[in-house]
């Protein structure tokens, strides 16, 4: 029977890992160690900015420790999504951890680093040719969106890193990346059940997630075969139970059983989850159907502005009792003023403000269920974005003004509604960004969006 062991150190990279549980997982001599760097629940910020979402001491931690496990044992390390938002950007940054602590601890590798960020004149040509396709809810597309997006990535599927691996590399770092290509690749490539392999894979992908009780991020193992996989946590007091391994197919899915990919889909509706001990799982009955087409997601992000931000509290009761009105008023009597200041220069339409007010329903919005429960406070949060910094915060510091002794009916003087927990009232967040693609792909070739680039290190 074919067994492909694979150790996932930790659910990010960057996030950690137990020294002494990865220590374990190198013992159980794995064929391949991996691990997401990525994803888009931090928003489009890090894919539209370039910039990481753990710090280089974080991430350099992480990475020492496996390649050292990788290097020691000849097997392939594969990072997927490098500097979280999986463009050129963050793929270089994670490159250049990687060379920084080759060159201090004396290693020697051949890298591959799989670029996932997408040529705009490629993407025009397959939206021409009608072979670019909206994800429900997402908007049809047009070439405006594609040239506005500051930068456009790819999810590979396994292909490109099967080949780099075949093609001598021992560390792979990939741009933008499904989780679970990452783990099935050498799986895939070793014969194993490909049911069982992108099944685990999916398991695997956000480390101890898929544990019960989970206490921190932490490695864990899958042994894949041909008709079944088995998998436990590296840590002796962390267990993976039949419930939490297949509460995991759950998780960032619309459909707990058909979990797409670019090759296919995972079909997990006869999968059979048995405890082989109080801390291993067996899963049998995977599926993995292949599709007749490949399919690429694609991921944008533009430049939406520029921000200040307020931070303000209310124990007001008159205040409270009116609140949205109040608020609105403020806002309608502060456009007046925009106008005062700016003379003309600047038009209703040239900026935002917005307000969350968090003790009621910052968080949820229009969902939350208990939003007539007011508290004896809230905290509002207020957003002033507007096309230039500058413009940003001259707003802000004029809205925050006005809006501390914004008036009530109730009261004939001055008032202070707003307490402001920093001084100066007003932060400057910089820039922001939003999602501007959420398509597939149909490529001739599963590779073809996606370029390699070996290096001797």
């Amino acid at each position: 029977m074919t067994e492909v062991r694979v150790l996932a150190a930790t659910g990010m990279l960057g996030s950690g890992f137990l020294e002494s549980s990865f220590a374990r997982g190198v013992a159980l001599q794995p064929q391949v160690i991996a691990c997401d760097a990525g994803s888009t629940d931090g928003g489009p910020a890090y894919l539209g900015a370039g910039m990481p979402f753990f710090s280089p001491e974080a991430v350099g931690r992480d990475l020492r420790l496996m390649l050292r496990g990788a290097l020691q044992l000849g097997v392939p390390m594969v990072i997927g999504s490098c500097g979280f938002g999986g463009g050129d950007a963050g793929l270089e940054g994670v490159r250049d951890i990687v060379l920084d602590i080759a060159r201090e601890e004396g290693m020697r590798f051949r890298a591959a680093l799989i670029h996932s960020e997408q040529d705009k004149g490629y993407l025009k040509r397959r939206l021409a040719e009608g072979r670019i396709l909206p994800l429900d809810p997402a908007p049809d597309l047009d070439e405006g969106v594609i040239e506005r997006s500051a930068h456009i990535v790819g999810a590979m599927g396994h292909e490109p890193i099967a080949a780099a691996i075949e093609a001598g590399a021992q560390v792979v770092l990939c741009g933008r990346a499904t989780d679970t290509s990452l783990f099935a690749a050498v799986p895939v490539m070793r014969g194993a059940g490909e049911g069982p392999a992108w099944h685990a894979a999916k398991t695997l992908e956000c480390g101890t997630a898929a544990t019960a009780f989970r206490k921190r991020p932490d490695s864990i193992f899958a042994w894949v075969r041909d008709d079944h996989f088995d998998i436990a946590p590296l840590d002796p007091d962390s267990r993976c139970t039949p419930q939490s391994i297949a509460a995991h197919t759950l998780y960032e899915n619309a459909d707990p059983f058909l979990i797409t990919e670019p090759s296919g889909t995972i079909d997990t509706t006869r999968a059979r989850y048995e405890a082989l001990d109080d801390r291993t799982v067996r899963v049998t009955g995977s599926a993995f159907n292949k599709a007749n087409r490949t399919t690429i997601k694609l991921e944008g992000a533009e430049l939406a502005g520029y921000q200040s931000v307020i931070v303000a509290g209310v124990r007001e009761p008159f205040i409270l009792r009116q609140l949205d009105s109040w608020l609105a008023a403020m806002q309608s009597r502060f456009a007046d003023r925009v106008q005062e200041v700016f003379r003309g220069r600047v038009a209703p339409g040239d900026y935002a403000i917005r307000v969350r007010i968090y003790g009621r329903d910052g968080v949820m919005g229009k969902l939350e269920p208990r939003a007539a429960e007011l508290g004896h406070e809230v905290c509002l949060l207020i957003t002033v974005t507007a096309a230039d910094q500058k413009t940003a915060k001259a707003i802000a510091k004029s809205f925050a003004h006005f809006a501390l002794h914004f008036p009530i009916p109730e009261w004939g003087g001055l008032i202070s509604g707003l307490a402001f927990p920093f001084t100066p009232s007003e932060m400057d967040k910089g820039p922001v960004y939003r999602f501007t693609l959420n398509h597939i792909v149909v490529p001739d070739d599963p590779q073809e969006m996606f370029r390699t680039e070996l290096l001797e290190v």
